[in-house]
């Protein structure tokens, strides 16, 4: 009978040993935070983009930008021709919704910037393309090459020749190429007198992103032309498939240029939100992108009642 106790305690005791051993290896519970594991995304911060001219879905000429691999000048004009050319090397690097519109096989034959021109000879295969694509084919190539802060004017050859008139639809083209061309050009002539040409930037929509698309009213509005840019982007008749945030109550009270920069002053309407007095950033754009393209600045101001509200640089927004 003590033998069996004794045995008992052996094994009660042996037990009671094993689970404070047990307990001592289990870690305590802690209070302070388990430590995270944390994965490291290295951004390169060296990529570039620039703005380009592209067909969009609606087949306008519209303004987008893509990546580059240089900053300016003949380098850079050389990479977004070729990035604009079907099938090209850099076709890959253009966003949904836009599609090149050089014809393929294209070449560069000779490329040389001076002086804020650019001399651009390029092969045949650039005017095989349909008739109504002849006149936007050469607005894409001035507005992206433009769209450059070098380069001022193109001068364009083909195979060596200089480039007067386009062979399908015999428009004529002026000997040097800029931006008074206009582009997805729009006519509402009623004489041919007091002629004016007003480009006028919108916004279209692809897959819940904005891009910005420039018309070229040409007309008989002798109005200036920030009153036809302000009076356009309110108009309930804007294009098909085109829009503008600028509400339509909006008055534009007072505007003048200074020393590259034009002030723009106008009510309280033009505010998304009267107490914050937040602009909306398409209101924004479209307005500095249009004036951009008419008059010859480099900043606009913009005011509320007298009240400076913010500013936006042409570098900013190219």
């Amino acid at each position: 009978m003590l033998k069996r106790m004794s045995m008992k305690k052996i094994v009660t005791s042996s037990i009671v040993l094993l689970i404070v051993f047990l307990v001592y290896l289990i870690p305590k519970q802690s209070n302070s935070p388990s430590p995270i594991k944390t994965t490291v995304e290295y951004v390169n911060q060296n990529i570039k983009t620039h703005t380009i001219y592209l067909l969009d879905n609606n087949n306008y000429i519209s303004k987008t930008s893509v990546k580059v691999k240089f900053d300016s000048g003949e380098s850079l004009a050389r990479e977004l021709l070729e990035t604009m050319i079907e099938e090209g090397k850099n076709s890959d690097q253009i966003p949904n919704g836009f599609r090149p519109i050089i014809p393929s096989g294209t070449q560069i034959n000779a490329l040389k910037l001076n002086e804020n021109t650019l001399k651009l000879d390029l092969s045949k295969e650039f005017l095989q393309i349909s008739k109504e694509l002849e006149e936007p084919l050469i607005e894409a190539v001035v507005y992206t090459l433009t769209s450059m802060e070098e380069i001022d004017n193109i001068i364009l050859y083909v195979d060596g020749k200089l480039l007067t008139k386009l062979p399908q639809s015999n428009i004529q083209l002026p000997d040097t190429l800029n931006r008074n061309i206009g582009i997805n050009k729009n006519y509402q002539l009623t004489s041919t007198k007091d002629i004016t040409a007003t480009t006028v930037y919108y916004i279209h929509k692809y897959n819940d992103e904005y891009f910005y698309t420039p018309i070229t009213t040409i007309s008989n509005d002798s109005r200036e032309k920030i009153e036809i840019i302000i009076d356009q982007l309110e108009s309930s008749n804007i294009q098909k498939n085109l829009m503008s945030f600028l509400n339509s109550s909006t008055n534009l009270l007072d505007y003048g240029i200074q020393d590259r920069q034009m002030v723009v002053c106008f009510d309280e309407w033009i505010f998304n939100d009267f107490e914050a007095k937040d602009i909306l950033e398409e209101v924004l754009y479209t307005i500095s992108l249009s004036i951009y393209d008419n008059y010859d600045v480099e900043e606009v101001l913009f005011e509320v009642n007298g009240e400076e509200i913010t500013k936006t640089q042409l570098k900013s927004l190219e």
